[in-house]
């Protein structure tokens, strides 16, 4: 079992915060295994019938974890599972539980409600840097074909069949059971369509005629891919200049393996490279910030910021994404940064091992690796 010693670090902080963690994470990203290998952990999968019948009287099996620290894994399968949550929290406290479910529990209302203040979430992204040192494979190809689930990842020939596996039982486990949503064919096609097209702005126009719905149905497809976390949603930043665009969202699709899938690669061109070095330095920021407030930035004449992310104060940081650094024109930060000064600008480029300043006239650019780009945003 291999040890992701980033995550596991994580917890341990929540649990210092918090007794009660929330892991979430889209199906197959590794929750399971993730929590099976914290050190001292007592485990309870949820959905065998002696694990729920253990915990129907709640006060008495929280007695017996005193002191102790326990996952409770798939924790939808029990019957009101908020409640025993929230008693952990509010008349055990010195039991440290972490709770792992489905999407349609973390969305529930009442789920939120019940354990607002008592909680701390921890998402699991697809696999970042560290993990791929964990797993002792740091070839960069071999994450953007494969992916970041964990077991494609693993994989030494690409799992195609899982891929598409993975999304019938997306459709059949997430989606239908918390939309409901009908047209099986119509919504798959829009997936493979997102993810065909993912990095480029989104319009809902363009997708409704090939998946044979209204541009309305689009729009709420994409609300529950979005709401699901198969694809992140990032708006335009904008001051309301003329010059930029204020409305139309750049859409993502959560993991690189899926993108290379759906656009029939088997392998990787050097043209192909660019595009999802850019999701997986996305992949990195979202797990290390634990946050999808990312934006990005656009003129009506093409000018374009790969990431923006605001910060208090007024500050905005720039990100750009590349290969090398040789490919970085500045032409796009320097016109930013006239409108929008306050901030710093990063070009995060795979080729750089130690980072370093460079000039643009008034404007500086930090050149820099992944990890240390990790180390000046977090």
């Amino acid at each position: 079992m291999v040890k992701r010693a980033f995550w596991l670090s994580k917890i341990e902080t929540l649990w210092k915060r918090r007794s009660i963690l929330w892991l979430s994470g889209i199906r197959r990203c590794g929750k399971t295994v993730l929590s099976q290998s914290l050190p001292a952990i007592e485990y309870f999968d949820c959905e065998l019938p002696r694990t729920r019948a253990r915990m129907e009287d709640v006060e008495s099996f929280l007695s017996e974890l005193k002191g102790k620290r326990a996952v409770l894994d798939e924790i939808q399968r029990l019957p009101n599972p908020a409640q025993l949550l929230k008693i952990a929290a509010d008349h055990f406290p010195s039991v440290r539980i972490l709770a792992t479910g489905s999407s349609i529990l973390e969305a529930s209302v009442k789920f939120k409600d019940t354990l607002t203040g008592r909680k701390e979430t921890l998402w699991l992204t697809p696999m970042i840097t560290a993990d791929m040192h964990d797993f002792k494979n740091t070839s960069l190809e071999h994450r953007l074909l494969h992916g970041g689930l964990p077991p494609f990842f693993l994989e030494k020939t690409l799992p195609e069949r899982d891929f598409q596996e993975w999304m019938d039982s997306y459709w059949a486990k997430d989606i239908q059971d918390l939309f409901r949503l009908e047209r099986r064919a119509s919504f798959q096609k829009f997936l493979e369509l997102l993810f065909v097209n993912s990095g480029g702005i989104f319009e809902a126009a363009k997708y409704a005629s090939p998946c044979e719905v209204s541009r309305q149905t689009i729009a709420n497809y994409l609300k529950a891919a979005d709401a699901t976390y198969v694809a992140h949603v990032l708006r335009p930043f904008s001051g309301h200049k003329p010059t930029e665009i204020i409305a139309a969202p750049k859409v993502y699709a959560f993991d690189t393996g899926f993108v290379c899938y759906f656009r029939g690669w088997d392998k990787l061109r050097s043209q192909d490279m660019g595009g999802l070095w850019e999701h997986f330095v996305l992949n990195e920021m979202m797990a290390h910030l634990q946050s999808r407030a990312v934006r990005y930035w656009r003129t009506k004449q093409g000018r374009e910021i790969d990431f923006i992310l605001p910060l208090r104060g007024g500050e905005v940081h720039t990100i750009e994404c590349k290969l090398s650094e040789k490919d970085y024109d500045p032409s796009a930060t320097i016109a930013f940064r006239r409108d929008y000064p306050k901030g710093r600008n990063f070009a995060v480029c795979h080729d750089v091992e130690k980072s370093f300043e460079r000039r643009y006239g008034s404007v500086n650019v930090r050149m820099t690796s992944l990890p240390e780009f990790q180390e000046h945003i977090t």
